[in-house]
């Protein structure tokens, strides 16, 4: 697996200096981490999940969470599981018959509503249990979390490779009163099992439901105050450098095109410089599917330090990937801090010329973003993400086709 596998050789080639890299579920957990990009969902209920992934429907799929929990309605629970039960092995079987390289198929999670669901699907997929990357965890508290990691590390000592991912979007988090106990104790809970952890997530939809709130398509969660405090406390808590967790965006939640009521917030000079009139038109196309506010949003996931994103819809993967590229100038400058940390220099000019890289302060973030570039790749010099979306537009059935 690699991001950007859906790009032609030739475009790769012109676009990056440094090549995404390969990957697979048992490459080492710090760049897996990093490697899940833009993380689809979808409910277990979907049909066809299997040859979906078979014929690489969602192009540049790089990760994918099969959902059992808030995805499906209480009364779906047995049905859904039986149809996991089904598309795991269909899969399994389409394998055994060389239809498919496992290599090829996006990292798969499933996202269960409990331990005891978790129990079930023990003896319920056995044999699909070896194609999951792992489980994500809604709704994440110490006491119920510390038992589902128990259970994961038991059956990965049974010969399985699995991860958890625990999403924070319980009313314990959001709460002011309760937050900062609840967040350590979590943070305790995930040190303990520190080796099985691949990513933490953060569910805004959760905490917004539960004062009320709906951001609409021209707002991110960054300007819904409450979340935006909340961020701040998960990022102060489990970002911290010393044992350090990789933060993923929350999910965006709008893909349909409907008439706008605030101005766009994609400026238009990069389109312009960049492409001339073709790039305004490509940038008028992604207002006419509310992108606008998507890549607002990723971009300020990436300045508070969160990597990739949970998506529910596939417009939303080459966004999400492109803006996580890793640029020249970053690139450079990482190499450079890294390489001096041995403590004969304290900072010296960057590469570019335009600003002092200090070793020790800026360490923690080379090292991250050599980790990202082994993963994202490094965009050529002068080279943006809308090199990587200008050649992509969209038709009737709002998925992402060559033009």
């Amino acid at each position: 697996m690699r991001l950007f596998s859906d790009l032609p050789d030739e475009k790769i080639n012109q676009v990056f200096y440094k090549k995404p890299g390969h990957f697979n579920k048992r490459s080492g957990r710090e760049l897996l981490a990093y490697a899940l990009g833009a993380t689809l969902y979808m409910p277990a209920t979907r049909p066809h999940i299997h040859q979906d992934l078979l014929s690489k429907k969602h192009a540049g799929l790089t990760s994918m969470v099969i959902c059992l929990e808030d995805a499906i309605g209480d009364d779906e629970v047995e049905q859904a599981e039986d149809l996991l039960s089904l598309e795991l092995e269909n899969l399994r079987s389409d394998l055994a018959k060389g239809l498919c390289e496992e290599e090829d198929l996006p990292l798969l999670f499933v996202r269960i509503r409990s331990y005891d669901q978790l129990i079930r699907l023990k003896s319920r997929i056995p044999n699909g249990m070896h194609l999951l990357t792992g489980f994500v965890l809604p709704k994440f508290s110490p006491a119920e979390g510390c038992k589902i990691l128990t259970e994961i590390e038991r059956l990965n000592s049974y010969g399985y490779c699995l991860y958890a991912m625990p999403i924070l979007e319980t009313k314990e988090i959001i709460q002011k009163e309760t937050r900062l106990d609840e967040l350590i104790g979590i943070k305790k809970v995930l040190d303990q099992y520190s080796d099985l952890i691949l990513n933490v997530r953060i569910g805004a939809t959760d905490f917004s439901g539960l004062y009320g709130i709906r951001r609409n398509s021209d707002t991110t969660v960054y300007d819904i105050a409450v979340i935006r405090d909340c961020i701040s406390d998960i990022i102060n808590i489990f970002l911290r450098a010393d044992q350090p967790y990789v933060i993923s965006g929350p999910v965006w939640e709008y893909f349909s095109s409907k008439e706008r009521l605030l101005k766009p917030q994609i400026r238009q000079t990069p389109f312009r410089e960049r492409l001339g009139q073709d790039g305004l038109k490509m940038r008028t196309d992604l207002i006419d599917r509310h992108m606008d506010g998507l890549i607002r949003e990723i971009a300020m996931d990436i300045s508070n330090g969160l990597t990739g994103k949970t998506i529910i819809h596939p417009t939303h993967i080459k966004p999400v990937q492109a803006l996580n590229t890793v640029t020249l100038e970053e690139y450079l400058d990482a190499q450079s801090i890294a390489g001096q940390a041995g403590g004969k220099i304290g900072v010296m000019k960057s590469d570019y010329q335009n600003k002092m890289n200090e070793i020790k302060p800026h360490l923690y973030w080379a090292k991250k973003i050599l980790l990202k570039s082994e993963v994202y790749g490094v965009l050529q010099d002068e080279i943006t993400y809308i090199d990587l979306l200008k050649n992509e537009t969209f038709n009737s059935d709002t998925q992402l086709v060559n033009r």
